[in-house]
């Protein structure tokens, strides 16, 4: 009987880990995926699965394309999403954005956005949809459609990006903490709540500091949307997600930060570490804030190899 037990705990704990998502997933530029090949960063560096940015509208309106450009069944990067996975990986969809346009507004019912969700889902072979909200959204629309998506398949998980307005506050009330009780609302079981701990105002001498101040105010935060789970359940839902490097205002994020960071999610237990991009995980010291480098000085993805201890 006590070996039956066992074996039923050890299941569902089973269960429960194949629906969360991947405890560390950089972010990555999906229109430049031909930069880098996706196993071979696996097996160098340790990284078990990459969050896909972005799954967008385009022209053709509530219709998914990478970047609102390429097309989301594109044979090549499909390709390299299949040899990841072949060789043990994961993948992370994220949709939204800095840029657009979302899907969330060219879709007008939930019926069609969970039709694009479906999509994205079934030709990336992946169980994870990230939004990442950086503009206003009909959060009634996009909340119903990943409920009833959820409905259809409980295995998929739903985590929010959400934009941080001060490490004294957290995320942004009106596309953040509100967003989230309106998920609550509509029965959306949302796994990683994933502040981005870029870009906003500190008065703190050390980034490293007011990164990890953001991401305690966040979960501060998360008490007022799910008060009935405790401190350590909500550190388990809780993600970071920091820009590497030079940010837009001035701050920059090292790699002594780095490793801050991660000491300190480990100390925490939370759910989840990414950054913004495995793309700009190389030197370019000095140099304005750029797509395809830190603007620091820096070995080739040391940043990865620092993130891949969380694992």
């Amino acid at each position: 009987m006590k070996i039956i037990l066992v074996l039923t705990i050890l299941a569902a704990v089973a269960l429960i880990e194949a629906k969360r998502e991947p405890r560390f997933a950089p972010y990555i530029d999906v229109t430049r995926l031909d930069e880098f090949k996706l196993v071979d960063l696996k097996n160098k560096y340790g990284v078990k699965a990459f969050s896909l940015a972005f799954a967008l509208g385009g022209a053709g309106g509530c219709v998914p394309w990478w970047g609102g450009q390429v097309a989301i069944d594109d044979p090549t990067i499909i390709k390299a999403l299949k040899a990841l996975k072949a060789a043990g990986g994961d993948v992370i969809v994220s949709t939204g954005g800095a840029l657009g346009p979302y899907l969330e507004h060219m879709c007008a019912t939930p019926s069609a956005l969970v039709n694009a969700y479906k999509k994205i889902l079934s030709v990336t072979g992946s169980t994870h949809l990230d939004i990442d909200i950086e503009a206003t959204v009909n959060a009634d629309n996009m909340n119903q459609a990943l409920a009833q998506l959820q409905r259809e398949n409980p295995d998929i998980s739903v985590s929010f990006t959400l934009m941080v307005q001060g490490d004294d506050y957290g995320v942004t009330l009106e596309l953040g903490v509100n967003v989230l009780k309106n998920a609550v609302k509509h029965g959306v079981n949302v796994d990683i709540v994933n502040p981005m701990t870029m870009e906003f105002g500190t008065s703190r001498a050390s980034w490293g500091d007011a990164v990890i101040a953001a991401a305690e105010a966040t979960h501060k935060q998360m008490k007022q949307v799910w008060p009935q789970k405790s401190d350590k359940e909500l550190y388990s839902m809780l993600g970071v997600t920091p820009m590497l490097g030079r940010n837009f205002n001035g701050k920059i994020f090292t790699q002594q930060h780095a490793q801050q960071l991660v000491n300190w999610a480990k100390q925490k237990q939370i759910g989840h570490l990414g950054f913004w991009s495995i793309n700009r995980d190389r030197a370019c010291p000095g140099k304005a804030v750029d797509p395809s480098c830190s603007s620091i000085d820096e070995k080739d993805h040391e940043f990865t190899k620092i993130f891949a201890n969380f694992n």
